[in-house]
């Protein structure tokens, strides 16, 4: 049960005190017929026509006068100004508006338009209704005024954990939260948008899978009861999609969630927004082009403009991006040719030669060893929108070898601020080949190693049925929010992160 403080107490007896006068603080329905910003732009196209409408909202303020009360009122559109006069609605409605009203009360008023004489459009109420008490009152700005005559804004829920926590609150008190998930929501639509226009295929694949893959990462695994089987949630969309190249569906795509059990972040939730698209008969190159176009126009649409704010960033997604060869990319920022380096023993002795305070495990492939170089000295260059391409082969199990380089494949990796944004192939049509990559991960990594993918004998039987060459792409939806709403975690942009639990 909870319980309440004693602010708490006294709107509670307010709630025993309305229904003993037979008003129900909770009725059932609400008879708006305009939103604020409706009802602004009305009266405004001519304000010698009378306007009347009725509006609903939260109470953010109140200011009894005497015989009058000026009160405002914040829906979904924003803030507008209630103007209750004794003449319109009686000595006994005002006084009781004054005593049983609360801020973050909900409340209806139906009234006609008007601007006061300080030039504030406003509702001149002629009649009101509770709609919804507020017991626990939301937390308020506070106005501090300084020693030299300044005033200070403290805002008045800006703890991130609290404010991750409560989401409703920091919804219902920051109007820039609230526009934080505006402006994703029309991501997500652009994303849409743009590869609908492409002539691309949105479709659904299984979120509860009998066998994980597409990605390397660890999986939730829960028990189908009826079937009386172990299933995972997925943690990529890939192999599904790949599937559907060999019933030929030529290009499709899915924006939905994944889910990998691994730890939290500034850029990692367990449960995120991924997107990814298969396109028959393309390459990563192909891909790369088309990946900078679709960022582009995504963040035209969120922002007004291909250059973006991020910290002290500005980030500029106009295309072409910068292209760098991921040899070429550690040669300069670590010294370490990895072309010279064949083998994971000889790459691990160059590291500890050359870079002597460097950390890599010693029972790591040549390929993780190649990754933590990226990770260590490359990312943190990559600021300005990149594309670091040409992969090792023993971390990227789904991609194509490339001609004549056995240890490489066509991958690339999309970096912006500094972390990777997207990823691609030049996807593995080779059921074969694809049948011994499987077979070389679970010889070679470790029972409970996030990069090992297990076999997935449907997914080879899909491909021996011939699977048309293609290319394919990853990206973090919620990476991309942060990026084009200027937010630096993750928590900022997911409605409902996951948190530790609550002692």
């Amino acid at each position: 049960m909870a319980e309440y403080n004693s602010l708490e107490k006294i709107r509670l007896q307010k709630v025993e005190e309305l229904r003993a006068e037979g008003v129900e603080p909770y009725p059932i329905r609400a008879k708006r017929t305009h939103t604020s910003a409706q009802a602004v732009a009305e009266f405004e196209k001519d304000e010698t026509v009378e306007v009347k409408v009725t509006l609903a909202g939260r109470i953010r303020s109140m200011r009894p006068k005497g015989k009058l009360c000026f009160a405002h009122i914040e829906d979904g559109d924003g803030k507008i100004q209630l103007f209750l006069r004794v003449n319109e609605v009686g000595e006994d409605r005002l006084s009781f508006f004054n005593k049983m009203f609360d801020l973050g009360d909900f409340v209806e008023a139906t009234g006609v338009m008007m601007r006061t004489k300080a030039g504030e459009v406003s509702l001149h109420v002629h009649d009101f209704t509770l709609l919804a008490k507020s017991i626990s009152p939301l937390p308020a700005d506070k106005d501090v005024t300084q020693e030299d005559g300044t005033v200070v804004r403290y805002a008045s829920l800006d703890d991130p954990e609290l404010r991750a926590r409560q989401r409703y609150a920091d919804l219902a008190v920051n109007s820039e939260v609230r526009e934080t998930f505006r402006k994703r929501a029309t991501l997500v639509k652009s994303l849409r948008t743009f590869l609908d226009d492409h002539d691309f295929l949105e479709v659904e694949t299984p979120i509860l899978q009998p066998l994980y893959g597409g990605a390397a990462a660890r999986p939730f695994t829960t028990h189908h009861n009826e079937l009386d089987q172990d299933m995972y949630l997925r943690i990529s969309f890939e192999l599904y999609l790949k599937r559907l190249l060999v019933g030929n569906l030529e290009r499709v795509y899915e924006i939905g969630r994944d889910f990998r059990n691994e730890g939290v972040s500034f850029k990692h939730n367990p449960e995120f927004t991924q997107l990814e698209f298969y396109w028959a008969y393309a390459d990563y190159l192909q891909v790369m082009e088309l990946t900078e176009q679709m960022i582009a126009y995504t963040a035209e649409k969120v922002t007004g403009s291909t250059k973006v704010k991020f910290g002290d960033y500005e980030l500029e997604f106009k295309p072409p991006w910068k292209r760098v060869e991921m040899r070429d990319g550690i040669l300069e920022t670590s010294g370490i040719d990895i072309a010279e380096h064949k083998t994971a023993e000889a790459l691990f002795k160059a590291i500890k030669e050359k870079l002597p305070k460097a950390m890599p495990d010693p029972k790591s492939t040549r390929g993780k060893l190649i990754d933590f170089l990226v990770s260590e000295y490359l990312e943190p260059t990559l600021i300005q929108p990149t594309f670091l391409y040409n992969y090792p082969r023993d971390i990227s199990p789904l991609a194509k070898s490339m001609p004549g380089d056995p240890l490489t494949v066509e991958r690339f990796e999309g970096y912006v601020a500094g972390f990777e944004l997207c990823n691609a192939f030049t996807e593995l049509n080779d059921p074969l080949d694809q049948e011994q990559r499987f077979l070389e991960m679970g010889r070679d990594y470790a029972d409970g190693d996030e990069e090992k993918q297990p076999l997935d004998e449907d997914y080879l039987r899909a491909m021996r049925y011939g699977m048309p060459p293609n290319g394919g792409f990853g990206m973090g939806v919620d990476r991309l929010t942060m990026l084009l709403t200027n937010k630096h975690s993750i928590r900022e942009v997911l409605l409902f992160p996951a948190l530790r639990k609550e002692e």
